[in-house]
């Protein structure tokens, strides 16, 4: 039996699990504790950061945002994620309201005006609820401060690009695009804002998860080593759909059911799975150059998207992302990330961080957490963080990074529909756009929406 070191197994574990939540403003003192338990200090086993604390970005996890500004917020896209976004901005701070609707339909904008009036005594007038494709303009222009953008993912370039030059401050759902001619319009629109000193925080709440970004530390302190690779997952059930009904025209069937359709949502790998692709870009700091993968469609009920991929990323060095994302009911499901470094990896399924022989060295302690931030909810954190800086007059860009990920989504999709390889200078120059020619909300030409068939078929 291997003897036992004089701190007890629970005790160490204890210890690194607190480290994670003390160490918050990236100190390196906690991992030079933890690795130091072995009592060996060898070039080979001694931790290096991979980033120096205080070069990387960490957000304040605070239970509520500093009091400061009145912030009056406008809403586009009031559907379940735009409501809750809504709330979840209202929860985030003092001295925050929303003062202005808008959406494609009457009955959602009517529908959040009344959850707000209900509960939190928000009376939205009937002039500052608007509907239609161009009501976002009208939120834009009334008299706000911060714009929630949480509509079916294809409009949200413009919508961000429009809040831009009319300097509101923007919180954008993700995905932030769906096609390439959007993640040009969001990346130009980001060094709009950062120009005129305007905040922008993105939908993707991993970044304001307290495990999370513990681990993301951990890392950076240099816990695993060089990151040599990783493997990233979404396989869940099949998603919510919308049976035509009658009387509703091509337009609002497809809207309403904007879930199942490739050019409102750019399919679940960018819908949904980015988040995964979007921990690794933001653990490792690099982008795709090339993406090579397959997918298929076989129980989908409605839309022409597929229900499966699998995509092998290359990076920017060299190493490998393997991404994996699936929508059927019966199948195994594995909501997560793994990181493997050359000293070590991460899975964030269990949160424990363990070294080449298996051992945890590190493992997030959610009841140390709680017991330190009553806030736990990343959808309010990230609100949180949106009203500390724009009170702070301090401009924050995270369009552009999740601009990156999101770009990798789409170049797995565009792998797994064309059965090609796509790089990365071919996907960002590409002429894509998956805005319909014919946009309307009366008739379209449903015969352009098709499921894709990768090669040739001989």
């Amino acid at each position: 039996m291997k003897k036992e070191n004089s701190i007890s197994r629970r005790s160490f574990l204890k210890s690194s699990a607190l480290v994670g939540v003390a160490g918050t403003l990236g100190t390196t003192g906690g991992v030079a504790m933890l690795t130091s338990c072995g009592g060996s200090d060898s070039s080979d086993t001694a931790v290096k950061p991979l980033k120096a604390a205080g070069t990387y970005y960490v957000p304040e996890l605070m239970d509520i945002a500093k009091d400061g500004q009145e912030l009056k917020a406008g809403v586009i896209g009031c559907g379940g994620r735009g409501s809750g976004a809504a709330f979840d901005f209202l929860a985030a701070a003092n001295g925050v309201t929303v003062v202005a609707l808008a959406d494609t339909f009457k009955e959602r904008v009517d529908g959040l005006a009344n959850q707000l009036k209900e509960k939190k005594g928000i009376d939205i007038p009937e002039d500052k609820r608007f509907v239609g494709l161009d009501a976002y303009k009208q939120v834009i222009d009334s008299d706000i401060d911060v714009v929630i953008i949480a509509t079916p993912p294809v409009f949200r370039p413009l919508h961000f690009k429009y809040a831009t030059e009319k300097g509101k401050h923007s919180f954008l759902e993700k995905p932030i695009c769906v096609d390439a001619v959007g993640y040009r319009t969001i990346m130009a629109a980001s060094k709009q804002a950062a120009a005129k000193n305007l905040c922008v925080v993105t939908g993707t709440q991993r970044h304001h998860e307290h495990r999370y970004v513990q681990a993301y530390q951990q890392i950076m302190n240099g816990l695993i080593g060089e990151i040599t690779g990783g493997t990233v997952y979404w396989n869940q059930g099949m998603l919510w759909y919308k049976e035509r009904q009658s009387g509703w025209s091509d337009a609002e069937w497809m809207i309403k059911d904007w879930v199942n359709w490739k050019w409102l949502s750019g399919d679940h790998i960018v819908e949904q799975h980015v988040h995964n692709i979007d921990v690794f870009t933001w653990f490792s700091g690099l982008k795709p150059v090339k993406a090579t993968g397959f997918g298929s469609r076989q129980r989908r009920i409605t839309g022409d998207q597929y229900d499966n991929f699998s995509i092998d990323f290359t990076m920017e060095n060299g190493i490998h992302l393997h991404s994996m994302s699936r929508q059927i009911d019966g199948c195994a499901n594995n909501v997560s990330e793994f990181v493997q470094g050359t000293k070590g990896s991460w899975d964030s399924a269990t949160n424990e961080i363990k070294d080449l022989a298996g051992n945890v060295v590190w493992k997030y302690d959610k009841e140390a957490t709680e017991a330190q931030f009553k806030q736990m909810n990343p959808y309010v954190l990230e609100h949180v963080n949106l009203v500390n800086h724009i009170r702070a007059k301090k401009p924050i860009d995270q369009a552009s990074e999740t601009a990156v990920s999101n770009m990798a989504a789409i170049m797995g999709r565009e792998s797994a529909y064309t059965g090609a390889e796509i790089t990365w200078e071919q996907m960002t120059a590409s002429p894509q756009d998956y805005t319909p020619a014919d946009l309307n909300l009366g008739k379209m030409d449903m015969s352009t929406f098709t499921v894709p068939v990768p090669g040739s078929g001989k």
